[in-house]
């Protein structure tokens, strides 16, 4: 469900929000999903682990309890869900509600912006780890079924993964209709076996009582206090709930996760501890342990499923999140595929696959266990959570109007959570803990690099450009030779001349009998309805000044916009019809701006960006690209 509906359709009822909480149990919560694999076994059993003892396990499984009930159930569900940007969710929704955020030049709360910006880099890291992590927690089940098969786990997890990056150019539409299914298999998997081994060892749902949790802390002080990041792994997944709202709407991802993922959750962790108090070995793999013998090898092709379901839905979340980056000017121009003609958003970017491809078959052979990709994934997700529970304040404050000390209660008890486990987690920066970080790193400064660049160029071309309405004046003085057809110029400032049009008088000394300046414009708003997006301004003598507005998860597709300014442009035969685009050649300097090593950062982005002509859908072969060099 489109953003562009949710906000003026009716609320979804009947076999319409059965349908819809089906398909987004399978996008929504396959990452939190596939938590059980690994979670509570690095408890006990990972570097950072404590021994599986009575008050242990009930100590860990109350901390289990209440981190998604806070986490998951109070900030995300009940507080965060309401930011909604026209029904998107996501950082960057979140990052546009809290302040302006503009394609080219100065925005207003740079910081702010700068720390949203981080976030969603962090968010690579998540579509980079969740895959590796979740495909090798569910092969590692073959070690328990048959220990001779430890060493084909890592070929086998790198050729299921080779085979998702293959199959993703082909879409998800088709294939998209069983992940709800087979997600409901599995969580109602995860709640018979857990409940089985609750129904052996009853005793172990004292663990809710949070004073379990307390006494855990007080007997093993600092160890105690590291075991906060392996329990933070049962919430990670939490920033899908938001970034997908866009395309489910908030009811059906609440139902969900009241009704079915919440409870198998909670009954698969606390059989888990059920069966360390019984067998405490058990640690080395309490998950597959649950499961008689029989049953681990169909389990491990179920986790497989999932695994693959969820590492679906952060690599689709990887792309979405590209889209929106190029669209409010922190990522070059690059190639989007739409995979499906009829439902929006599916869509395939194929240098972020590859790149993510890499990334993960590099993880598995470099980390071999999702034990040692614990650290990693802990990092990556909760310095997302700390930004988004910063960036939460401010839209509760300037959005919402709540007042400054019940605003910043609730987001002090959030961040007091969140700082928490990001405590417990950046501690394992030598454990893989830098990875994220050092990506995200990467990722932010090619993002700053690009804004700050592409605000430099505009800078430099609006120094050299004069006014549009007194170059106009100047030319109707000189009566210049018009030429029958149209001239269609694109234009990065709709007050300017742009440079195609003074390079093409200076070198053809002719203009075309109608001529329109176009300037594309990217709001705050997720889209923009069909009946908003386009101004026209007659200027006189067959002259227009037309601007066209896209939301930052549009694709925009100008020749198509245009089409609908037939009754105020007049009709024009498209085989008549130019489009004067300006390239611009750029050369690095020492003037003021960016360091020199970022501008040639940013001139080798724009020599390899995607043309304007294929981003904005314009015909190659009605193009006129105009060249010039700008030293910045």
């Amino acid at each position: 469900m489109s953003a562009a509906l949710s906000h003026c359709s009716p609320a979804p009822r009947g076999r319409y929000l059965a349908t819809l909480c089906l398909v987004a149990l399978g996008v929504v919560y396959g990452d939190i999903g596939t938590s059980p694999l690994y979670a509570i076994r690095e408890c006990f059993y990972g570097p950072h682990a404590v021994t599986p003892t009575h008050d242990h396990v009930l100590g860990v499984l109350s901390l289990v309890f209440w981190a998604l009930v806070i986490v998951i159930s109070i900030k995300y569900l009940a507080v965060v869900l309401h930011a909604d940007n026209q029904g998107e969710g996501g950082i960057l929704s979140l990052t546009a509600l809290a302040t302006p955020i503009r394609p080219t030049g100065r925005q207003e709360r740079a910081a702010l912006v700068l720390v949203g910006i981080f976030g969603a880099a962090l968010l690579y890291g998540d579509g980079l780890i969740t895959p590796a992590i979740s495909v090798l927690g569910a092969m590692e089940g073959l070690s328990v079924a048959e220990p001779v098969l430890q060493p084909y786990v890592v070929p086998i997890t790198i050729a299921i993964l080779v085979a998702l990056f293959l199959f993703q150019r082909r879409g998800t539409a088709g294939v998209g209709g069983v992940f709800g299914p087979v997600t409901l298999l599995w969580f109602a998997v995860l709640a018979l076996l857990g409940a089985l081994q609750i129904a052996r060892v009853p005793a172990v749902l004292a663990a809710v009582n949070p004073m379990h949790a307390v006494r855990f802390f007080l007997d093993t002080g600092w160890a105690g206090y590291l075991v906060l990041g392996s329990v933070f792994l049962v919430v990670t997944g939490g920033e899908a709930l938001y970034a997908d709202m866009g395309h489910f709407g908030t009811r059906p991802i609440r139902i969900d996760w009241f009704l079915v993922v919440l409870p198998a959750l909670l009954l698969n962790y606390f059989g888990q501890g059920a069966l360390l108090l019984e067998a405490p070995a058990a640690a080395a793999n309490p998950f597959y342990l649950l499961a008689p013998q029989w049953a681990v090898v169909p389990l491990i092709v179920l986790a497989v499923a999932a695994a693959v379901i969820a590492s679906q839905a952060v690599i689709s979340g990887a792309y979405s999140l590209t889209m929106q980056a190029v669209q409010l000017g922190f990522s070059p121009r690059i190639r989007i595929d739409h995979t499906s003609g009829h439902q929006f958003g599916q869509i395939y970017i194929g240098a972020v696959n590859w790149a993510l491809m890499a990334g993960c078959i590099l993880l598995v052979l470099g980390f071999r266990t999702s034990s040692n990709l614990a650290a990693a994934y802990g990092v990556a997700v909760t310095s997302t959570m700390v930004i988004t529970t910063v960036l939460l304040y401010v839209v509760a404050r300037d959005r919402w109007g709540w007042p400054a000390v019940p605003a910043a209660a609730v987001v002090l008890v959030f961040l007091l959570v969140d700082l928490a486990f990001f405590g417990a987690n950046i501690i394992k920066v030598a454990q893989g803990g830098w990875l994220p970080l050092a990506l995200a790193a990467a990722v932010y400064v090619v993002m700053t690099t690009w804004k700050g660049g592409r605000r430099l160029l505009a800078e430099r071309i609006q120094s050299e450009a004069r006014p549009l309405d007194e170059f106009l004046r100047e030319i109707r003085q000189q009566g210049v030779t018009r030429v029958p057809g149209t001239a269609i110029f694109m234009n990065g400032t709709a007050s300017r001349t742009p440079p195609a049009l003074r390079h093409n008088l200076a070198h053809n000394k002719v203009l075309h009998d109608r001529v329109v300046f176009v300037t594309v414009k990217t709001q705050q708003v997720p889209h923009v309805p069909a009946n908003q997006r386009l101004e026209i301004e007659n200027l006189g003598d067959g002259v227009y000044r037309a601007k066209v507005y896209y939301g930052f998860m549009d694709e925009p597709n100008v020749p198509q916009a245009l089409q609908g300014a037939a009754e105020r442009l007049g009709p024009f035969d498209s085989k008549e019809t130019t489009y004067f685009l300006g390239r611009e050649t750029i050369i690095a300097t020492r003037r003021p701006g960016m360091a020199v090593w970022r501008e040639r950062l940013f001139a080798l982005m724009a020599r390899n960006a995607t043309t304007a002509t294929a981003y904005f859908g314009i015909p190659p072969g009605r193009v006129v690209e105009l060249g010039e060099q700008i030293e910045i």
